[in-house]
């Protein structure tokens, strides 16, 4: 399970429980410079790609090619990271678009743009912007949830968010991924605004993958009220694909 901007593998601390139930091996490894030891400036200059070939390589040290369950920037990460070692399905939770899908809401447009504010961001560690996070990805949970999530909030590479969120400016395409060669389901929350389900729709229909939109959710898939469904519909689905324990 492959965690968001600016979290941790802890993101996946409630979400994982019925998958290891259900009798899977669950890894939640933290990203590179996202452990909770790790200072500020860990972040510093990493490449969305540094992250892809890290979470390739974990997977290609397994026993056997593994199930990628990744949320927002996470699940680009596995898409990419799909690309370069064998996986045997993929469930993209609010995915991050990849290069050449366009923003389907003004707000993600402001954001993509929001980032320039802070001068050289993509040479720099980017702090979370907590209110922004209490706002649109948190909404929906209670508040001392909200609080505890914001808590634990690290720095993000300012590199890779400059590649994710602003990839018409990338001339390497960074993030440029086609069709998956891996069965893989997508899941987009109705009211989400990071990464609205039309956007989400779209990197479905490029990813080569099926696409459901869950009634009600906003972005924080992994944890807010209703996080048990996702988890019902990522496991029937699996089973649907033959991808069980």
């Amino acid at each position: 399970m492959v965690h968001g901007a600016f979290c941790g593998g802890w993101a996946f601390e409630h979400f994982r429980g019925p998958f290891e139930a259900a009798g899977h091996h669950v890894l939640a490894p933290d990203l590179r410079g996202h452990a909770a030891g790790d200072g500020a400036h860990a972040v510093v200059g990493v490449s969305i790609t540094d992250y892809a070939r890290d979470v390739a390589r974990l997977c290609a040290s397994l026993d056997e090619a593994p199930i990628l369950v990744g949320h927002s920037m996470g699940g680009l990460v596995c898409a990419l990271a799909a690309g370069r070692t064998p996986v045997r399905a993929m469930v993209l939770l609010a995915p991050s678009a990849p290069w050449g899908v366009a923003a389907s809401s003004m707000e993600e447009a402001i954001t993509a743009f929001g980032l320039h504010a802070l001068g050289p961001f993509w040479a720099q560690s980017v702090a979370p912007d907590k209110g922004l996070a209490r706002r649109y990805s948190l909404d929906r949970m209670a508040g001392d949830a909200r609080e505890a999530v914001t808590a634990r909030m690290r720095p993000e590479s300012g590199r890779a968010l400059w590649e994710t969120l602003n990839w018409w400016l990338d001339p390497f395409m960074t993030t440029s991924v086609g069709a998956l060669r891996a069965p893989c389901l997508v899941i987009g929350g109705e009211r989400d605004i990071v990464h609205p389900p039309a956007t989400v729709r779209q990197t479905a229909t490029r990813l080569g993958a099926e696409f459901i939109q869950a009634p009600g959710m906003s972005h924080w898939l992994v944890a807010e009220p209703g996080w048990q469904e996702i988890t019902e519909i990522a496991q029937g689905w699996l089973e649907a694909v033959g991808q069980t324990a």
